[in-house]
């Protein structure tokens, strides 16, 4: 049996590995030491083991690191054997068979969010979301839902390039994505109002990887139009579909080793 001491570096060292996975290019020490709030020495040490072991790599000219071949082959072999996705496939069908919605499985890939997984009910309705579809992680239940739990360095650093818009909603500046994810932070779940498509709305909850970070988010998209004459975001949550939501999202946490 291995030194229980060892666990703590194991899981900094993961949690090292997962945020240079989640960044668009390499990144310095320092950042990750502040964004992660380790000791700088810890940091350092950490990566050196890292890079001995061919999961990550130093750029001295830089003075940064990136993801190393060892995390490619482990990518690539996970892309072989989809165990989040083979998991989580039974879930989802019995979600859409409790509320007769669409049931979408998503994954941020930096400031944006990839579907993995769509279940539609037996009458579907057309939707611009499908398996291999990327979009704007802000406007989506499912991308406010793993960025609610994430750093905020993390999140700021998602949306280089700014805050893309389609239908006229969603959040405009960091500062309002700030706000949105802090209020669905304390509401236990996002919303999406007719920010992805009109007359369509989205509940989503996290899926929590070992790590205790967000590694996915289920969500259920359904068609909504707001009452005549009112506001264009009438404020609904949805609290009925969002607690089949996170039951789901609570099974697939336990079925990936995550907390619920």
């Amino acid at each position: 049996m291995g030194d229980s001491s060892e666990v703590p570096a194991l899981r900094r060292g993961l949690a090292i590995l997962t945020a240079m996975g989640g960044r668009a290019g390499p990144v310095s020490a320092a950042t990750l030491a502040r964004e992660l709030d380790l000791p700088r020495s810890t940091t350092y040490h950490l990566l050196a083991e890292l890079t001995a072991a061919g999961f990550a790599v130093r750029l001295p000219e830089e003075r940064r690191y990136a993801l190393g071949v060892a995390a490619f082959e482990l990518g690539s072999a996970y892309l072989r054997h989809d165990p989040l996705e083979r998991l989580a496939g039974p879930v989802l069908r019995r979600l859409v068979d409790e509320v007769d919605c669409t049931a979408h499985l998503g994954v941020l890939h930096g400031g944006e969010l990839l579907y993995l997984i769509k279940e539609r009910p037996s009458r579907p309705q057309t939707l611009v979301t499908d398996v291999g579809v990327r979009l704007p992680a802000h406007l989506t239940a499912s991308g406010r839902a793993m960025l609610a739990h994430l750093p905020a360095a993390q999140v700021r650093a998602s949306f280089p390039a700014g805050f893309a818009r389609r239908t006229g909603r969603g959040p405009r500046t960091l500062p309002e994505l700030r706000r949105t994810l802090a209020a669905e932070r304390r509401l236990g779940w996002a919303v999406e109002d007719g920010h992805v498509t009109g007359e369509f709305a989205s509940v989503a909850c996290p899926v929590f990887g070992p790590d205790q970070w967000p590694s996915a988010a289920i969500s259920l998209t359904f068609r909504h139009v707001c009452e005549p004459g009112g506001r264009a975001d009438c404020g609904s949550t949805w609290p009925h579909l969002a607690a089949e939501v996170r039951r789901a999202a609570d099974d697939l946490s336990g079925r990936i080793g995550g907390r619920r």
